[in-house]
């Protein structure tokens, strides 16, 4: 699927995607969606991966509120840069360690609905005009959501995917 350019293509590869990886999810015995990815991967196994898809939703939501009252959020977090994402990444990671799969899948389909509800708040100008807003940079308000969205559960079904093989 192509990038999306508009607000209703956003919202229809956010959803695409997030029932790909679902449906992905539960084609798994419970077994299965419980068993370690082999070694290599930080996610460690389903789990992790949808807690990091959650995490990084919940980021993107706190971004915009701090931008929409004007502030400069910091991203991708305080005292982490994009140079250093593979660490907070880990601490992302540790922080669900002991979570178990249904709430991670709970705290993901609720952090999705949400940022389906800001992405429907705004017009295709507001969604995909660079520079409109001061905390998106040069970039737009669509691209955050498309990498938080649509490109990131993209890339974990294709993560679990490949350590399901």
């Amino acid at each position: 699927m192509p990038r999306p350019k508009t607000k209703d293509e956003l919202l229809e590869a956010s959803q695409k995607n997030f029932q790909k990886l679902n449906d992905f999810v539960d084609s798994f015995s419970e077994e299965e969606k419980h068993k370690e990815f082999p070694e290599g991967t930080l996610n460690r196994n389903i789990r992790d991966v949808i807690a990091h898809l959650h995490h990084w939703n919940t980021m993107t939501l706190g971004w915009y509120e701090e931008g929409k009252k004007g502030e400069k959020p910091k991203i991708p977090a305080e005292g982490y840069t994009w140079k250093t994402l593979p660490e907070l990444n880990r601490v992302i990671q540790k922080k669900y360690s002991q979570m178990n799969l249904l709430e991670a899948r709970s705290l993901f389909s609720d952090s999705f609905k949400r940022l389906l509800e800001l992405t429907k708040s705004h017009s295709d100008e507001e969604l995909f005009e660079k520079k409109r807003y001061k905390w998106t940079g040069s970039t737009s308000l669509g691209a955050y959501l498309i990498s938080a969205t649509s490109s990131h559960y993209d890339w974990a079904y294709k993560l679990i995917k490949k350590a399901k093989k």
